[in-house]
């Protein structure tokens, strides 16, 4: 799991994963990304990309587009 961690860290620095991490929901734990790509190909290959999808050990993913966003603004740090 730490090369798991360490891509998706990468795909975070890089500016393509907006927030990513493990939810635990009452039927078990799964994971969730919010990326930023131009289209359904980019996400399938950033998917691909991921060591636990890659090492073929049962893990698999969705994607599901997100036509509009609405973030919280945040302020700036004072000064």
């Amino acid at each position: 799991m730490e090369r798991h961690s360490a891509y998706w860290r990468a795909q975070a620095d890089a500016g393509r994963a907006i927030a990513l991490g493990p939810v635990f929901a009452k039927d078990g734990a799964w994971g969730m990304a919010l990326v930023e790509v131009p289209d359904g190909n980019a996400a399938q290959a950033l998917a691909d990309g991921d060591p636990v999808i890659a090492a073929s050990l049962g893990f698999r993913f969705e994607i599901a587009a997100i036509p509009k966003l609405i973030l919280r603004h945040v302020a700036a740090p004072a000064a």
